[in-house]
């Protein structure tokens, strides 16, 4: 399924790419800049089978502000949540994680936040160990 929709994705942007910019695109003086327009995107993918689970959400107000986030957690817990500005005041990111080896720490006026992982372990399937046999 996440090929599926990384797929989707991949062809419309290369159809936007060669495609897009001839479609109702007003046509400007060498004098005119495009005027900015806000926008609003997201997704939210998830396994079939609740394997792990991938969002993304960014908006910008049209004069260069941007907020979002994105993040997933995996089949075994693990998870890492980034939430974003950009702005005049520049680039600035908190990260919340429970990734081993990750510790809180604020490098470059990012802020990671880091919390002990407690890892679920499947039953059977991907990451389980293989199952003893007696003979």
């Amino acid at each position: 399924m996440l090929f599926k929709a990384l797929l989707l994705i991949s062809a419309a942007a290369v159809a936007m790419a060669q495609y897009g910019h001839g479609y109702g695109a007003p046509a400007y003086g060498h004098n005119d800049y495009a005027q900015p327009i806000p926008y609003q995107y997201g997704y939210d993918i998830a396994g079939d089978h609740g394997e792990f689970k991938q969002t993304r959400q960014e908006h910008g107000d049209g004069h260069g502000n941007v907020q979002g986030s994105y993040g997933y957690v995996d089949a075994h817990g693990i998870s890492r949540q980034v939430d974003y500005v950009a702005d005049g005041h520049g680039f600035r990111a908190q990260v919340r994680t429970n990734e081993p080896g990750t510790e809180s720490q604020s490098p470059a006026d990012v802020e990671l936040h880091a919390q002990p992982a407690h890892v679920a372990q499947p039953a059977y399937g991907y990451g389980a160990p293989a199952p003893r046999r007696h003979y």
